[in-house]
């Protein structure tokens, strides 16, 4: 008991001759703030530094960060990414411009080749289709129920053979009346077989119009109808055959000549944003939604269809909110040195700060 009791005399002695600093305590380092004693990597965001140099990946010199006012620093669901505040007179300098989500009709422009038809396999299968309805009807009214029931058998194979091919009854009602002929040697009318991609499929039905050039008849458009969509898609391409009729009266169009096919698909009204305003991380795609003040916030969406100046928006954003449609990639580069530069501030020992 007496030497703790000495030890500690002498601990206290020691404490007491240490001279006394004020404000000296052990806290955690504060947060580096952005003010000139930064500095950044034009090319490279993430890259900073106390002190001035040249960044380690390009070589360019690191040039001083500039102040700006204090904004939220949520990430809006994008990792790496913070945000941030820009005066009006930076937004200027920068050319920053603005847009606006909301609702609006939107369509799909479809482009796609094709060929006129030279089908003699679908020929035949129509053809047999057809005797095999016309012997059932002969047998109807016959006694013979095993005859009836093969005949039923017959047509309901033909039947079959047709819907693998795509071929509905819109199409087989299309040819009532007159030999398919136009499958082989096209006429006043021909069949176009047009190949669409997978992902593209889905917005083509029975019924709407599409426009047709041809190399081989320079200057002119034929309009005409789709009438069938295949339902089995090609494997190796990724395709779907769909098929239309175009009225040709002077048969200016030639077996298994190619053709460009347009549609124009409506889509209804759909809440939009400007195909300007989407940047693809490769990860997310993300627009940077703006408030009035001046305060710029990724936000990550989820897309649908593209149309002509505008994407289709499932989720992430709400009619009337502000976008950026230019110097996206200005003010994306600012969001990832503001992340950045977050990180700085609670783990200076990061391989990317110096």
């Amino acid at each position: 008991m007496t030497k703790r009791r000495s030890l500690a005399l002498l601990l206290g002695i020691a404490l007491a001759g240490m001279p006394f600093v004020p404000g000296c305590r052990h806290e955690e380092p504060a947060p580096v703030t952005t003010g000139s004693s930064l500095y950044q990597c034009s090319m490279h965001p993430q890259i900073v530094s106390r002190e001035p140099g040249t960044c380690p990946i390009c070589g360019m010199k690191l040039t001083p960060v500039e102040e700006t006012r204090p904004a939220d620093t949520a990430d809006g669901g994008v990792h790496g990414r913070a945000g941030f505040a820009l005066s009006t007179e930076r937004q200027q300098l920068i050319g920053v411009t603005r847009g606006r989500v909301e609702e609006r009709d939107l369509a799909v422009e479809l482009r796609a080749v094709g060929r006129v038809a030279y089908d003699p396999d679908l020929y035949q299968a129509i053809v047999e289709y057809r005797e095999a309805v016309a012997a059932r009807r002969q047998l109807s009214a016959s006694s013979l129920h095993e005859a009836s029931r093969g005949a039923d058998a017959v047509v309901r194979a033909a039947a079959l053979k047709l819907r693998q091919r795509g071929v509905t009854d819109e199409v087989l009602r299309s040819f009532a009346g007159r030999d398919p002929v136009e499958l082989l040697l096209p006429g006043e009318s021909a069949w176009i077989y047009v190949q669409v991609y997978e992902y593209e499929v889905g917005l083509v039905a029975a019924g709407q119009e599409m426009e047709v050039t041809a190399p081989s008849a320079p200057g002119r458009v034929f309009t005409g109808r789709v009438l069938s969509v295949d339902p089995i898609l090609d494997a190796k391409t990724r395709t779907t055959r769909v098929r239309a009729l175009v009225p040709t009266p002077d048969a200016a169009l030639r077996p298994e000549s190619f053709v460009n096919v347009h549609l124009q698909i409506p889509l209804g009204r759909r809440l939009a944003v400007p195909k300007e305003a989407v940047l693809d991380t490769g990860e997310h795609q993300i627009v940077f939604v703006v408030r009035d003040a001046g305060e710029f916030t990724p936000r990550a969406v989820t897309l649908g269809r593209e149309a002509e100046d505008a994407f289709e928006v499932l989720s992430g954003l709400a009619p009337g909110e502000e976008v950026v449609t230019s110097a996206n990639f200005l003010i994306d580069s600012e969001s990832r040195f503001r992340a950045a530069l977050a990180g700085f501030g609670k783990a200076p020992a990061t391989g990317h700060v110096h």
